[in-house]
């Protein structure tokens, strides 16, 4: 079953003092391009966030985010009273000497001078770092979800297209024998026109139309073409990862069809083969978000 890049994930989890929310969207990309974003608690499990992520999500373009909202009377920051009172006591001296009667508005500047709050030295508790764990982990298998939906679709479009092209590859042969027809007679009708000034050796005549005609047959990449396509459809239905192989494969279909157009000489055939270039264009878009 084939797998979208594109996912998304959310899940909170409330803990006794805060609540954590963990965020995960991912994209197509042909790496893992991850983006962590965390307070700085928890900057030290980058890495092995990081690693979770590519575990299960292989590839993509992977957007993670942890947010906190504190919830209790806890507080990051403490108060240095002791500079706070003498900041105080020098403000309160400058508002006596400049006639400043209402001193309250002077209280929001206090707490902003320097060192009046300053952040204290958190550790990570290990046992929230369980829950975070647990918590990225079933969010990890929401997006996987939501790729797999998506990937369904995918398959689905993909799967036709490629019928598209098997298809077309039928409507080839009812114009395949009149264009070999309609090619000798030609070459039989120019060779007439010149006859009376020239001797044709008519064995080696014969031999060259039978050379100029293979280089014209089509045989060869019909079969392989639609050998491509049946692989494509094979591939479709293994397990894992497949979109790299499946480009693999669509470099190989593209190259036997611009070789049908260059052989065609042939306008009915030619509008056929702009429709299967024109179906596997459209393949590989899709197959661009494919994991």
């Amino acid at each position: 079953m084939l797998r979208s890049m594109t996912g998304y994930g959310k899940e909170l989890v409330s803990l006794p003092e805060k609540t954590i929310t963990i965020e995960i969207r991912t994209l197509n990309s042909k790496l893992g391009d991850i983006n962590i974003k965390s307070p700085a608690l928890y900057r030290e499990k980058d890495i092995e966030i990081r690693r979770m992520l590519l575990e299960k999500l292989e590839r993509g373009k992977i957007d993670f985010q942890l947010f906190v909202e504190n919830i209790g009377d806890k507080s990051n920051f403490s108060l240095n009273q002791s500079l706070a009172k003498k900041y105080y006591k020098e403000l309160k001296s400058l508002a006596d000497d400049i006639g400043e009667d209402d001193f309250d508005e002077f209280l929001p500047v206090l707490v902003k001078l320097p060192d009046v709050l300053h952040p204290e030295i958190e550790k990570l508790n290990p046992e929230e770092w369980e829950v975070i764990k647990k918590t990225i982990s079933r969010v990890l298998d929401k997006v996987d979800a939501y790729r797999v939906a998506e990937g369904s679709s995918l398959e689905k479009d993909l799967i036709a297209r490629i019928q598209f092209i098997i298809d077309y590859l039928s409507e080839i042969t009812p114009y395949e024998q009149d264009r070999i027809k309609k090619k000798k007679e030609d070459l039989l009708t120019a060779l007439n026109n010149v006859k009376n000034n020239i001797t044709v050796d008519k064995n080696r005549f014969e031999q060259e139309l039978i050379y100029y005609m293979e280089k014209l047959d089509i045989t060869e990449e019909k079969i392989r073409l639609k050998k491509h396509c049946e692989y494509f459809l094979d591939t479709v239905n293994v397990p894992g990862s497949v979109g790299k192989k499946l480009n693999f494969i669509v470099q190989e279909i593209g190259r036997e069809i611009n070789t049908l157009g260059a052989k065609a000489n042939n306008a009915e055939i030619q509008k056929i083969v702009v429709q299967m270039k024109d179906e596997l264009e459209k393949i590989r878009e899709q197959l661009a978000n494919i994991l």
